[in-house]
């Protein structure tokens, strides 16, 4: 399965038995949405709330961090995923969080394969497509997830990769948290970027329609950034979320060697030790 699909071909895949669609709305600290409540005002035929938000490591004081095996294997079962799931990741987000729990699917290991549906609910919405509401009851599945931690980075691989430069770093917030002149939305966190990071906010690679943008408009927007597309990449962000939108974006253009550092600004910003640089890229 590729990266994305078209709402035209999850319209024509629902009731599928092996097809498990999953809601991971998600919105930033301060917005005043309830993505719970929106999921049961009404969710695409099938799905099931993903709770992206609840789904991180409780002992783990930065913010939305990876959960244990454990708390992700019984959040996918009670989901209803199983090991052989084709799983779609949609969202109803201005942050595009679907890219988020598609990556989670695959760093655990969950399902067959795994992907986002390209223009989310808005787009679903806005073709008139069906919906339901409520909370639906959903038969448990078996999968298990299991991390593979190589597809993750952490601050020692960042702090590691600003003496060896083996990596370019790619940051997915708005210019202003980049730069320092916009304050972050967690009280008590710096501002600016880890040194030596570009800057590309992942809101530039969306169409009017929600979609991706595809192909050489996508590749120039890298390129206007200063990313190299054909070199190894570790994007990040805020929190992780929208880091997995440039990832998705990357891996889209045939970059295989793409990491996210799950801990992002949340923890860098946090970590008095770390360097950081205001300012443009």
């Amino acid at each position: 399965m590729t990266i994305f699909v078209s709402t035209e071909w999850l319209g024509q895949q629902l009731g599928a038995p092996d097809l498990v669609i999953l809601d991971a709305s998600l919105f930033l600290p301060g917005t005043p949405r309830d993505p719970r409540a929106e999921f049961e005002a009404g969710h695409i035929p099938g799905a099931a709330y993903m709770d992206l938000p609840g789904l991180s490591d409780p002992d783990d004081p930065t913010p939305g961090m990876l959960p244990p095996d454990a708390m992700m294997t019984q959040r996918m079962q009670a989901l209803g995923v199983h090991r052989d799931s084709r799983i779609i990741v949609y969202d109803n987000s201005p942050t595009h969080s679907a890219a988020r729990g598609w990556w989670m699917m695959r760093v655990y290991g969950l399902g067959a394969s795994a992907a986002i549906l390209d223009g989310g609910l808005p787009k679903w919405l806005a073709e008139g497509r069906p919906v339901d509401s409520g909370l639906p009851a959903i038969p448990p599945g078996n999968a298990v997830a299991r991390l593979d931690r190589a597809q993750v980075r952490t601050k020692a691989d960042i702090l590691a990769n600003l003496d060896s430069g083996a990596a370019q770093l790619v940051d997915a917030r708005g210019a202003g948290r980049f730069t320092g002149a916009e304050a972050e939305p967690r009280p008590g966190m710096a501002s600016g970027h880890i040194p030596g990071s570009r800057n590309l906010p992942s809101s530039a690679l969306f169409q009017p329609d929600n979609c991706m943008k595809q192909g050489a408009e996508l590749r120039r927007l890298f390129e206007e950034a200063g990313v190299d597309v054909d070199r190894p990449v570790i994007t990040t962000c805020g929190s992780g979320v929208t880091a997995a939108i440039l990832l998705a974006g990357l891996e889209s253009l045939g970059q295989q060697h793409v990491g996210l550092y799950d801990g992002s600004w949340s923890e860098w910003g946090f970590d008095k030790t770390t360097p950081k640089a205001t300012g443009p890229a």
